[in-house]
């Protein structure tokens, strides 16, 4: 049933057909959302927490929350199921880590990102992983370190927006939609936090070996 829709044409469907058009559109954004969840995922809970786990969570609350979503229809339908994707993924946090995300500080929650905020030690795993293979591992924590700190340095809105647009792989439109910001303002800050990233990329000697 759901193939190439739009979201106008998705709420039509959801109007229509409630619950049934709701787990087709799901089913559509499923890997997306996953993508999402395991990108945000604190570290600490790999491989303890099932994605596939937060997702059918995502989903029940998605079907329970319909009725509403559709009464008001403030954004498109896919930006919905990510925000309560996002939701629902801090309910895991403080159910599995509350005290200690409390002590350390290591999460933080916004409403404007929908969720749990892009770290600066998360956005440095993935992009080590990304940039190096296995016979690289040497190198890793000396990569993993720098990044850390380029990333601290980095406006945290900017952050975002790489992080969404690079390992969440939104589109511009969408990020824009989550973050409150105009197209245009959401492009010019990922072309300037990557154009940052490339030149941190640029002095790092870790990285030149990588290269070489």
């Amino acid at each position: 049933m759901v193939g190439t829709y739009d979201s106008e044409q998705e709420l039509e469907l959801l109007r229509r057909e409630g619950d049934q058009a709701l787990a087709a559109i799901f089913s559509r954004y499923e890997q997306r959302l996953e993508r999402m969840i395991r990108f945000r995922m604190n570290r600490k809970l790999w491989g303890r927490v099932d994605p596939a786990d937060v997702l059918q969570e995502v989903y029940l609350e998605s079907a329970r929350r319909l009725p509403d979503y559709l009464r008001d229809e403030a954004v498109p339908v896919f930006i919905w199921l990510r925000g309560l994707t996002g939701q629902t993924l801090v309910g895991v946090h403080r159910r599995h880590l509350g005290a200690q995300l409390r002590d350390a500080g290591r999460e933080v929650s916004s409403r404007r990102v929908g969720g749990p905020m892009a770290t600066s030690i998360s956005l440095a795993a993935r992009l080590v992983a990304d940039l190096t293979s296995p016979s690289h591992a040497a190198m890793r924590d000396e990569m993993l370190n720098e990044l850390r700190v380029a990333f601290d340095q980095m406006d945290q809105i900017d952050r975002e927006v790489l992080a969404m647009r690079h390992f969440e792989e939104l589109t511009n439109n969408e990020v824009a939609e989550v973050l409150g910001l105009q197209k245009a303002a959401s492009s010019n800050r990922y072309v300037r936090a990557l154009k940052r990233l490339k030149i941190v990329l640029s002095n790092m000697p870790s990285f030149r070996d990588v290269e070489d």
